[in-house]
């Protein structure tokens, strides 16, 4: 007998802190095994869900998007009833069939994520920004920003090796705001490699402290490794805000 499969999509955000990232681990919980074990209960038969990225280790989104095939309906109040089975941390907005050629990562053009630092001690921003004393040049932060824009590799802010050993992004924005209680670093870009945002804003740091000078942050970004760069900020600070098709 021949089923047709159906393709929905899900729009969702959830809180990383308790999570070894996006994707099903084998000795760890990911927050896309969650969803599928409570989609399960919900649809009686297993389902695998493709998210639009592969969020690592303790990082948060705002806006995420995963799509699963099904041989069967939307159940009647499907949202409201995954909710009340998801935990607190993990939220969907919405949910509805989409053509069969929907892919939440293939056909996704952009991607903004967005670093928060907080500069004084606030325990209601602990767990989604980073706390860190000392002054930071922002001026010359957004200088060494600004050369971050186009397609170029990034391999020596990538941990790892990169799907398919290809290290280009095609980053459209890159920028610092801040003011006397904190900043925020966004970067928007086609794709992004595992491990880029938080090693990228690790070398800004650098180059707001003055440990390395925008020439040399320069180098590093045409020339160099992933040891050349700076450190990798706390995941906690990082959030995936925006996923646009």
């Amino acid at each position: 007998m021949y089923f047709c499969l159906l393709r929905y999509r899900l729009n969702l955000c959830y809180r990383g802190t308790a999570y070894n990232g996006w994707q099903r681990q084998i000795n760890a919980i990911g927050v896309q095994q969650v969803i599928e074990e409570k989609i399960e209960i919900l649809f009686q038969n297993k389902v695998a869900l493709t998210g639009c990225g592969r969020t690592d280790t303790g990082v948060h989104a705002k806006h995420f998007v995963a799509h699963f095939d099904s041989e069967k309906p939307l159940p009647d109040n499907f949202v409201f009833r995954l909710n009340g089975l998801l935990p607190r941390d993990i939220a969907v907005f919405d949910s509805a069939q989409t053509a069969d050629s929907f892919h939440a990562r293939f056909d996704a053009k952009s991607r903004e994520y967005k670093y928060y630092i907080h500069f004084k001690k606030n325990p209601f921003l602990e767990g989604i920004s980073w706390f860190r004393y000392g002054v930071l040049d922002f001026g010359m932060m957004n200088r060494a920003a600004d050369m971050l824009i186009g397609q170029k590799e990034f391999i020596c802010f990538c941990k790892g090796e990169a799907p398919n050993n290809n290290y280009v992004c095609d980053v459209t924005f890159a920028q610092w705001e801040f003011d006397e209680n904190g900043a925020v670093f966004t970067i928007r870009a086609n794709r992004f490699l595992r491990n880029m945002v938080r090693a990228i804003v690790g070398s800004l740091i650098e180059v707001g402290n003055g440990k390395l000078s925008v020439t040399e942050f320069e180098g590093i970004l045409q020339n160099g490794t992933r040891s050349d760069a700076g450190e990798s900020v706390p995941a906690k600070g990082l959030v995936l805000e925006e996923v646009v098709y």
